[in-house]
């Protein structure tokens, strides 16, 4: 019995199944198609000038998205991490551990993000000194910081109420084969809660991505930013209108896979 529930961890999902799945949403076919005029008009020079401008700029915006991008994943990270221990917490038998576990998680998920943001970007000081050495702490990491405190919050509670989903049976049937109980997480229990939890942690990691616009209101050059800097350089209003169009879709490209992935996700969850 006990391999039997070992078995039903996360299932593997083929990056073609993905693909496939995305290419028949016409949305992402109109986003592919978009891109691929793009291209052309590129290629055979008869482009307008605010899409010359675009095409010149583009290198600067998808470098302003791999920074909005590492943002979000280093957040992810952090908060997973930190959201597990907390969310272990907020299972200890300890009423102390508790009741802290769950004061965290109450601050932490229902205080502005922009708020979080501004205050670790202004409290936590621009360089650390330790001893004779003078480090810089720039801005993207008090980002980082910032969308990880949130991000820990709502991972304590998704992993808590994984672990709180899981029938009480599996302890007692695992326990009674003389399972130790950190074998019995380890190799029933958390296989089923990284499938349950998979779900709602693609979907808070697509609101973390997005929340990374805000690091442009604190002096990091991410694709907002560049996306102003491009605007006032150019000064055209038919660029602005497209530089800001295309910061959209930029975004969109990127959360759009991970939302029907999730949803896809949700659907086999429910047939299984």
């Amino acid at each position: 019995m006990a391999n039997e529930l070992a078995l039903k961890g996360a299932p593997a999902h083929p990056p073609g199944r993905v693909l496939a799945v995305l290419l028949r949403d016409p949305w992402f076919v109109l986003l592919l198609a978009l891109i691929a005029l793009g291209a052309a008009w590129a290629a055979t020079g008869t482009t307008p000038p605010a899409v010359k401008s675009l095409w010149h700029w583009s290198p600067a915006l998808l470098r302003g998205l791999g920074m909005n991008i590492q943002i979000s994943v280093l957040a992810m990270a952090l908060g997973t991490a930190a959201g597990l221990v907390v969310g272990a917490l907020s299972l200890s038998p300890s009423p102390l551990l508790r009741r802290l576990a769950r004061g965290y998680v109450l601050l932490f998920r229902n205080a502005p993000i922009l708020v979080l943001v501004y205050f670790t970007t202004y409290v936590f000081p621009f360089e650390l000194n330790l001893g004779s050495w003078n480090l810089p702490f720039p801005d993207w990491i008090k980002v980082v910081i910032g969308l990880g405190l949130p991000a820990s919050a709502n991972v304590a509670e998704i992993f808590r109420g994984a672990i709180q989903s899981i029938p009480s049976a599996q302890w007692e049937a695992a326990q009674s084969l003389a399972f130790r109980r950190t074998q019995i997480f380890r190799m029933i229990v958390l296989p089923q809660c990284v499938r349950r939890m998979l779900p709602s942690w693609m979907n808070l990691y697509a609101s973390i991505t997005m929340s990374t616009s805000l690091a442009s209101l604190v002096g990091v050059h991410d694709l907002v930013d560049t996306a102003t800097v491009a605007s006032n350089t150019v000064a055209r209003s038919d660029f602005t209108i497209l530089v800001y169009f295309t910061l959209l879709a930029l975004f969109f490209a990127y959360c759009y896979p991970i939302a029907r992935w999730t949803r896809y996700l949700e659907r086999r969850h429910e047939h299984h």
